[in-house]
Formats: structure tokens, sequence, C-alpha cells
């Protein structure tokens, strides 16, 4: 057997299988946003979210999905970071108690310095499920 996704958390990946053999219709409360993390996570637990400056979760939006896959259809601008390496991203939602939907590596880190803008370009961000 092969996974959904390698980058799916197991929360995701069990809701995602409830929805499909249906079991359950709950889905992310919108919108998802977009953590920048220092360390990476794994399917179990968050990984380590940038904080500081004027850091915060970004709205991400994407269009419909083509062969698996989705990427941000507009620029995520993160202000005011602080200083630090990002190395990963994280896919929440926006409930009450926010659910973590999906984790990842950029292809490379980015360092910023205090102050700086990071910004993750339309279509420079992309998941897939294979």
């Amino acid at each position: 057997m092969s996974p959904i996704a390698d980058n799916l958390t197991g929360t995701a990946e069990n809701r995602t299988t409830d929805w499909l053999f249906g079991t359950s219709t709950t889905a992310p409360t919108l919108p998802l946003k977009m953590a920048l993390t220092t360390a990476n996570g794994s399917d179990a637990s968050a990984g380590t979210e940038v904080t500081g400056g004027s850091y915060a979760r970004e709205n991400i939006t994407v269009a419909a999905a083509v062969n698996g896959s989705v990427s941000n259809s507009a620029d995520l601008v993160f202000d005011g970071m602080p200083a630090c390496t990002v190395v990963g991203w994280e896919i929440w939602d926006s409930a009450g108690t926010p659910i973590r939907w999906s984790y990842g590596l950029f292809d490379a880190s980015k360092t910023v310095a205090a102050g700086d803008e990071l910004k993750v370009e339309a279509g420079g961000w992309m998941w897939t499920s294979s």
C-alpha cells in the first residue's frame, strides 16, 4: 500500500479517508493559513513555528487540483519577520482550535533578518497528493 500523501498529518489522512468512505464529512474550517517553520514537523507533531517580529500566519488560496496537485494562487507575504532561517511550512485551518492539515520543507531554506519580508510568490508553493 502507498500512503495518501507523505506530507498530510495523521488527522488529515483520517479525515480524508472518513470522507472518501462516507463515515464523516468534516472539512477544514476556512480560510486555510500557511505557517512558517524553523524546524520541520511530522505526521504526528507540529514543527517549530516562527515567532516574533510581526510574523503571523497568512491566508492561502489555491485553484482546483490538477493531477492531484495545488499551488498558491496569490503571493503570500510575511511582513516584519524576526531574524531566523525558515525551512518549511504547515497548513492550518481557522477553527477555534486550529487543526494542522499538511506540512513540508521548502526547496531551499530562507534566511531573513529582523524586519525583513518573506514572500512566497504565486505558484511558488505546491502540494501534491502523489
